[in-house]
C-alpha cells in the first residue's frame, strides 16, 4: 500500500490543477481583449463563434470578472487556512508565506484594475476601453504568473506530506 506522503502528491497537485485553471482562464481573457481592441468585425465575429457567444464583449467581460473573483477567493481561502496552516506544520516557511502573502495584495491591487478595465467596455464614453484592459491584464499576468509558480515550488515539500487539506474533515 502506497502512503499518501510518498505518491505523486495528491495535494500539490490539486493546487496546480486549480493553477492551472487560473492560468489559462487568463490567457482566455488576453486573447479576448486582445480581440476587442482594434480587432476587425469579421475577425472578432470568426473567434466569437470559438466563444460561442453572441457578443464578444459581454464574453469578454463575464470571462475577466469570473477570473478576477475566483482568484480573489482563492487567495483568500489561502490567506485566511492554508498559510496559517503551513506556518503551524512548517515555521521554516515563513519567509515564504509571507512573501506568498504579500504577492496576493500585489495580485489583487492588478485584479481590481482588470475589473475597472472590465467595467468600462461597451461604455460609449470609453472607446479606448479594450486598449486599457489589454494593459491591465498584461500588467497582471506578470506577477501573477510568478507568484503561481513560486507557491507550487515554495510549498510543494509541505504539500506533500499533508495525507488532506487542513480545513478538511477526518
Amino acid at each position: 500500500m502506497t502512503d499518501a506522503r510518498t505518491s505523486d502528491g495528491a495535494l500539490l497537485s490539486e493546487l496546480k490543477w486549480v493553477h492551472g485553471m487560473i492560468r489559462r482562464n487568463l490567457q482566455g481573457c488576453r486573447e479576448l481583449a486582445s480581440l476587442a481592441d482594434g480587432a476587425e468585425a469579421e475577425h472578432v465575429h470568426e473567434q466569437d463563434r470559438r466563444y460561442q457567444t453572441r457578443d464578444p464583449l459581454l464574453q469578454l467581460r463575464t470571462s475577466c470578472l469570473q477570473t478576477c473573483h475566483f482568484v480573489h477567493a482563492h487567495h483568500g481561502a489561502e490567506d485566511a487556512v492554508v498559510f496559517p496552516a503551513v506556518r503551524a506544520d512548517a515555521p521554516h516557511l515563513d519567509a515564504v508565506v509571507d512573501k506568498l502573502g504579500a504577492d496576493h495584495r500585489t495580485v489583487s491591487k492588478a485584479l481590481d484594475r482588470v475589473e475597472a478595465a472590465t467595467a468600462a467596455l461597451g461604455t460609449p464614453d470609453d472607446a479606448r476601453a479594450p486598449r486599457l484592459l489589454v494593459e491591465a491584464l498584461d500588467e497582471l499576468a506578470v506577477p501573477l504568473l510568478e507568484h503561481l509558480s513560486f507557491e507550487e515550488q515554495s510549498l510543494a515539500p509541505v504539500l506533500n506530506s499533508w495525507l488532506t487539506w487542513p480545513f478538511d474533515s477526518p
